[in-house]
C-alpha cells in the first residue's frame, strides 16, 4: 500500500455500498463504541464545569459559556484552554479522569463483529490516552485494535480540524479511499469525507445528534453499530 501524501482532494465521494475492499476501519470511542449514559454525561459535564470555573476563576455560569464556546470553536474545551490560557493538559487530565467509568461493561458481541472485519482497526478519539485505554479494556476491544490515536497523539489538534485527519493518515499510512470512519458527531465526518473516506454516522440521542442524513458527507447512517457491522458480514 502506497504511503498517502498530505495532499488530499477536497471532493466528497459517493456512498460506497460495497465495503469489501476497506483496508482501515476508524472508530470514534465515546458514544460510538459504547453508550454514554445520561448519568455519565452529567458527571463529565460537572467535572468539566468545575475545572473551568476553578482554573479561570469564574462563576459556573461563565464557565459553562466558555466551555461551550471553546467546544464549538476548537472541537473541545481543553484545546481552547491550552491556546488561550496556557493550560498544562496534565492538570486537566488529572481532574477529568475522576469520572466513574465502572458502568462500561464488556461487549463480546461488538468485539466479535469488529474483530471479524478485514483490515486494520484504529480508534480515533479526542479523549486522553488513559481514558481511551481504560474504556477499550472494559469493552474487551484492546486485543483487536491496531492503533489508538488520542488527543495527545494528535498533538492536541482535535477533530474536526482537517489537518488532524491528514496527520492521522500520514502517521498510520492510511489510504483515505480505502478507509471507513465511524463517529457519533456529524461534523467530525465532514473532513473525513473531504479527503476521500467513506463515513458512517452512529446516530444517538445526544444534543449534537442533529439530523444529518442528507448531508453529502454522511454516506451511511445507523443507530445500532452492532447490527450495521453484522449486516456487512451478511452482504460479504
Amino acid at each position: 500500500m502506497a504511503m498517502p501524501t498530505n495532499e488530499f482532494a477536497s471532493a466528497n465521494p459517493m456512498p460506497r455500498p460495497d465495503l469489501s475492499d476497506v483496508e482501515t476501519w476508524i472508530f470514534d470511542l465515546d458514544n460510538t463504541l459504547y453508550h454514554v449514559s445520561s448519568e455519565m454525561h452529567g458527571e463529565v459535564d460537572e467535572l468539566l464545569g468545575s475545572f473551568v470555573s476553578k482554573f479561570l476563576d469564574v462563576d459556573r455560569i461563565e464557565a459553562r459559556r466558555i466551555q461551550k464556546a471553546y467546544f464549538h470553536e476548537f472541537g473541545m474545551t481543553l484545546c481552547g484552554l491550552i491556546v488561550n490560557h496556557d493550560l498544562d493538559p496534565e492538570e486537566y487530565f488529572q481532574h477529568m479522569l475522576r469520572a466513574d467509568l465502572s458502568t462500561i461493561g464488556a461487549n463480546p458481541a461488538l468485539v466479535e463483529a469488529i474483530a471479524a472485519l478485514e483490515g486494520r482497526k484504529v480508534v480515533y478519539s479526542n479523549a486522553p490516552s488513559a481514558h481511551v485505554k481504560q474504556v477499550l479494556e472494559q469493552i474487551g476491544l484492546t486485543p483487536h485494535v491496531d492503533a489508538v490515536h488520542d488527543i495527545e497523539a494528535a498533538g492536541f489538534t482535535p477533530k474536526p480540524a482537517r489537518a488532524a485527519y491528514v496527520e492521522l493518515c500520514r502517521r498510520y499510512a492510511i489510504a483515505p479511499e480505502r478507509a471507513v470512519m465511524i463517529d457519533d458527531i456529524p461534523r467530525n465526518l465532514e473532513p473525513a469525507a473531504e479527503i476521500g473516506m467513506t463515513t458512517v454516522w452512529k446516530k444517538t440521542d445526544a444534543e449534537w445528534a442533529v439530523d444529518a442524513e442528507y448531508s453529502d458527507y454522511v454516506h451511511h447512517v445507523t443507530d445500532d453499530l452492532l447490527a450495521w457491522l453484522r449486516a456487512l458480514s451478511i452482504r460479504d
